[in-house]
């Protein structure tokens, strides 16, 4: 099946999702952990201009009757290489058009989304279709002083945490991108503080950042791994995450 703009992600985005689809070409949030610009051979400046991908409607409507017609279970993530519900889609709702066409072919979505509050103009669409829809978001720290200082145009983590609550209270599935981990300590508080309304954390490391060397990625994990199962919830330990613990001969339950 030859898809026009959805597609099978690679290597560790293929941890994340089967199906994944780009609305946009770049994204707003000015993340400074962000992979997605050195992928683009652009600066982080230059990247935060985003724009709609051309035709990209056009194109999901194509890919959606044809995978409605294969009868593909697999679930399309939004978006890796940008935020569905960064600010600029306030204005083009890109997302929701997608969720329009999608939805109605009896297909999958997962949203992966740093936009908090911004997602919430899509629930009332979402909660038509909560056995197709999974709601996700990164959390990263707590500290709100600290969370500007590397997304500086994501929404606070508060927001991120009251959107996952609500989406959960519609009763659809949702998990947490634990990734990047830059204060092992605060991701363990945000296990803490969300596991009542989540339903899978995904755990990672912190890359790309100097930062990164002075975090025991062993005691992370472990104590990530220990807390998870203390509260009896599902996890997935990504595989940079996956290789220190092996150091220490600890095989993490996926």
């Amino acid at each position: 099946m030859a898809l026009r703009v959805i597609y099978e992600p690679r290597g560790k985005a293929g941890e994340y999702a089967d199906l994944a689809c780009n609305l946009y070409a770049g994204c707003d949030h000015g993340c400074v952990y962000c992979y997605a610009p050195a992928i683009s051979r652009k600066s982080l400046e230059t990247f935060t201009h985003a724009a709609p991908r051309s035709g990209v409607i056009d194109k999901i409507r194509r890919d959606a009757k044809d995978l409605a017609q294969a009868k593909d279970p697999r679930s399309i993530l939004f978006c890796f290489m940008c935020d569905p519900y960064q600010t600029i889609d306030v204005e083009h709702q890109l997302t929701r058009q997608a969720l329009e066409i999608l939805l109605p072919h009896g297909l999958n979505v997962t949203l992966l989304t740093k936009g908090g509050k911004r997602s919430e103009r899509d629930f009332d669409l979402i909660r038509q279709y909560p056995e197709q829809v999974t709601y996700a978001t990164t959390l990263t720290l707590i500290d709100e002083h600290q969370r500007q200082q590397y997304e500086p145009g994501a929404a606070p983590t508060a927001e991120r945490i009251a959107a996952l609550e609500k989406a959960h209270d519609l009763g659809v599935k949702t998990w947490v991108s634990l990734e990047p981990v830059i204060d092992p300590d605060q991701s363990l508080a945000l296990i803490q503080q969300t596991h009542p309304f989540v339903d899978l954390y995904k755990v990672g490391v912190l890359n790309y950042l100097p930062e990164a060397k002075a975090i025991d990625w062993i005691k992370f994990g472990t104590d990530a791994i220990a807390l998870l199962e203390s509260l009896n919830k599902s996890y997935y330990i990504k595989n940079d995450l996956k290789r220190y613990l092996s150091q220490s001969n600890k095989t993490p339950r996926l």
